[in-house]
């Protein structure tokens, strides 16, 4: 369950950030009782980012294939790969 804090318990920059590392998922920070502010560990972050790049080579490969049809077979590829990059 996220986690919705207001904002004045920013002023407890410590228990924030533990509460940040204890879940790994963002804070949400509330400002007269409305969405103003996210915040997570550098850690969530990057992994946040990570995930998100693989969704976004995912739908670039799977938008290559609805444009050609074409697939490759793996073995195939990664023979080629093998020989391209190690002779």
């Amino acid at each position: 369950m996220p986690q919705i804090r207001p904002i004045t318990d920013l002023r407890n920059t410590n228990e924030i950030s533990d509460l940040c590392h204890a879940k790994n998922e963002p804070i949400f920070i509330t400002k007269n009782g409305y969405g103003d502010l996210v915040v997570m560990s550098v850690e969530t972050y990057e992994a946040m980012l990570d995930e998100n790049e693989l969704d976004r080579e995912i739908a670039r490969a799977e938008a290559e294939y609805c444009l050609d049809g074409k697939l490759l077979d793996a073995r195939e590829a990664l023979c080629t790969l093998r020989k391209k990059h190690f002779g």
